[in-house]
């Protein structure tokens, strides 16, 4: 009998999402959702996501997905850009739910949540750094600390790629 984990994962969706398509791929992230739950056990699913005012469906179809969205305010720069660095919630709010979860699952390969995954194995509480793109990432998350945890998505296209239905596209990415 498998024993029941209390996962939690902690997803930087704009690491993902543009990492992902870096590689030639797009994420389906209501697959990606099922595929936590039953690799990892994660039984809640933050995702950090900058808010942009208009894409309301889309954050909706996250939550139905099964994500916790977390927004961050954004920024829109003078040359069109729109950022929201969601780094710190993603950290805190990893320390706000600490009590409440067995493990963590790290999902991105920025390099400024190595403080947050060295503490988190410290206290045998990380899972897995589960890494968008094997090809680049962080190499502050290729300290050796972290090499036992490191997981790549990289050979997950084929169950987690994002194929068109022929009603048509919901979008659901970030």
């Amino acid at each position: 009998m498998k024993i029941k984990e209390n996962n939690y994962a902690f997803i930087d969706s704009q690491n993902v999402n543009l990492s992902i398509r870096t590689v030639g791929w797009r994420l389906d992230w209501p697959r990606f959702r099922i595929y936590l739950k039953e690799k990892y056990g994660i039984t809640k699913a933050f995702l950090f996501i900058g808010y942009v005012h208009g894409n309301e469906a889309l954050y909706k179809n996250l939550q139905n997905a099964g994500f916790v969205c977390i927004f961050k305010p954004t920024l829109e720069y003078k040359n069109g850009e729109t950022k929201g660095n969601v780094d710190a919630e993603m950290v805190l709010h990893s320390m706000i739910e600490y009590p409440n979860y067995d493990k963590a699952v790290i999902i991105s390969g920025d390099g400024d949540f190595y403080c947050l995954a060295e503490y988190l194995i410290g206290n045998n509480k990380l899972k897995s750094l589960l890494i968008p793109n094997k090809f680049r990432f962080s190499a502050l998350l290729k300290f050796k600390i972290c090499q036992p945890y490191l997981r790549f998505m990289n050979e997950l296209e084929s169950k987690l790629d994002y194929k068109k239905s022929k009603k048509g596209p919901v979008r659901t990415e970030p």
